[in-house]
């Protein structure tokens, strides 16, 4: 099928259109913007919550049947061959339901994280922290740098999260005197090469993140992570909950110890473990491909605006349908989450199109196929210059997929 091998229009289009910042205004958007729209209902959140824990929990159950309805298959008179494929067959895909509803729980937390599950802080709280330490994920500390990362997107200075790395950095000589040998020496690699730090990035990408701040902005010493409460991702008031977030850590990973021993090793792996390492694959692509795209630029200080960092990003039909039911619309709907981070995750297909008629051509939208998407942004976003107030990744040949209209009239 062509289209799960081949650029959308809409990105096509991007990379022949040079670019310039909008001129639309925060204040022409938020003038559009219905009120209604930012009201939260805590019943609905409240609702969606109990509904992903539901389809979480049927899910457990099923597959805990899984194992004694190909023995009664056996029974029956099955083939062995086939029972056994039939075994792995529902074992895939209960790997891969359980993954993607995780993930909306791992969504909803980082919804409960703005706090748009419920109108009390202290529900949004308490759904944010029991899903994200279910999830072994640190709630307080990530959603402290999770709200760095909206108040600076697309900042090169004050980003928080896939800032990219610069020439300089690479130790690669300077454009007018650099060869292609250079660019090959560094980037250059086999797609089965590729493939595997694909693979690397999209199972254990987020714990490296987590502990090493690895693609976070790299003005921070090295030894920065989510877990050191004296970490300068963190203010000195901030330590007691990222101190919080480490204790209900330790708690889970205890109870999933003692689980592991009740059930074996083999269960711990199949009902939790490989669900887990899955959900950490989807989260790590659907943020890897909101904020790093070869068309889309990031700011240096003399030309970012909030608005123009949020509109930096891209929206995809993530999943199709699955993304929006499970996933909360976090990648359909994810510039206007970043305009309007207090938009419920319900309201932000409206909140959308209103955007989308404002913003014209700068709306970025791309329905490539997403892991067409994640190879062609893992080989074509390299590096970026280490000046000029707008810039572009630039790929393994040391060019620019799109151009600034400044250039273009050589201003």
């Amino acid at each position: 099928m062509p289209s799960l091998f081949n650029d959308s229009p809409e990105y096509i289009r991007r990379t022949k259109t040079p670019f310039k910042p909008t001129e639309v205004t925060l204040s022409d958007v938020r003038a559009n913007m219905p009120k209604h729209l930012f009201e939260k209902s805590t019943l609905r959140g409240i609702l969606v919550v109990i509904r992903d824990v539901a389809c979480a929990l049927l899910l457990f159950e099923l597959a805990g049947r899984i194992d004694s309805v190909v023995q009664d298959a056996l029974t029956w008179g099955l083939r062995a061959p086939t029972a056994y494929a039939l075994q792995l067959v529902l074992w895939l895909a209960y790997w891969f339901f359980q993954s993607v509803v995780f993930a909306g729980c791992w969504v909803l937390a980082h919804e409960a994280g703005h706090g748009t599950i419920a109108s009390a802080a202290w529900i949004n709280d308490l759904v944010g922290f029991t899903l994200h330490t279910f999830l072994l994920a640190p709630y307080y500390a990530w959603r402290t740098t999770h709200q760095s990362h909206h108040k600076g997107t697309g900042s090169l200075e004050r980003d928080e999260n896939y800032v990219p790395r610069t020439r300089s950095y690479y130790l690669l000589p300077p454009e007018s005197k650099a060869q292609i040998s250079n660019y090959h020496s560094i980037f250059e690699e086999t797609p089965v090469y590729t493939l595997l730090r694909i693979v690397l990035m999209q199972t254990i990408g987020w714990q490296c993140y987590l502990f090493t701040n690895i693609m976070g902005n790299p003005s921070y010493p090295k030894g920065t992570n989510h877990f050191q409460p004296s970490s300068l991702l963190f203010k000195p008031h901030q330590r007691g909950k990222i101190i919080a977030s480490n204790v209900g850590l330790s708690v889970m990973v205890v109870l999933l110890a003692i689980w592991g021993n009740r059930v074996g090793s083999w269960d711990f792996i199949r009902f939790y473990l490989i669900p887990y390492i899955l959900t950490n694959h989807w989260i790590v692509m659907i943020t890897y491909l909101q904020h790093s795209d070869p068309t889309i630029p990031h700011y240096r200080n003399k030309e970012w605006t909030f608005l123009r960092g949020a509109i930096s990003t891209v929206d995809r039909p993530f999943l199709g349908w699955m993304g929006r039911f499970f996933l909360h619309n976090v990648s359909h709907d994810h510039i206007a989450h970043h305009v309007f981070s207090t938009i419920p995750f319900y309201n932000l297909p409206y909140a959308t199109e209103i955007i989308k008629n404002i913003l014209g051509d700068d709306y970025n939208y791309d329905p490539t196929n997403s892991f067409r998407a994640l190879y062609r942004t893992f080989s074509q976003c390299c590096f970026i210059e280490d000046d000029g107030d707008i810039v572009f990744y630039k790929n393994k040949e040391g060019k620019a997929v799109r151009i600034l209209e400044s250039d273009v009239r050589g201003d």
